[in-house]
């Protein structure tokens, strides 16, 4: 036996379960691609609109956080300066 491979022709042990014609799985793949066309272009339209509205929310989202983010930094040093500069 020659390492890993099975039956001496180099395919694996999954290769060797599988008694379909990988040309015919693959012709009725592309029958029924070609089938449902408008449907496809219609349900991808509807994922990028859903993507873009995502993007926004995530970006406005990103945008409050840092505000918040900056406004609390800014709170934090103003009490450590008077806590630390007192007359």
């Amino acid at each position: 036996m020659k390492g890993n491979k099975s039956y001496g022709n180099g395919s694996s042990w999954a290769d060797q379960s599988d008694y379909s014609d990988p040309a015919a799985a693959t012709s009725t793949a592309n029958e029924k691609k070609s089938s449902s066309g408008g449907a496809t272009a219609k349900y991808k339209q509807k994922v990028g609109d859903g993507l873009e509205k995502t993007k926004s929310v995530a970006s406005t989202g990103m945008k409050k956080v840092k505000q918040g983010t900056s406004s609390g930094l800014q709170w934090i040093k103003d009490k450590y300066h008077k806590s630390t500069h007192k007359h």
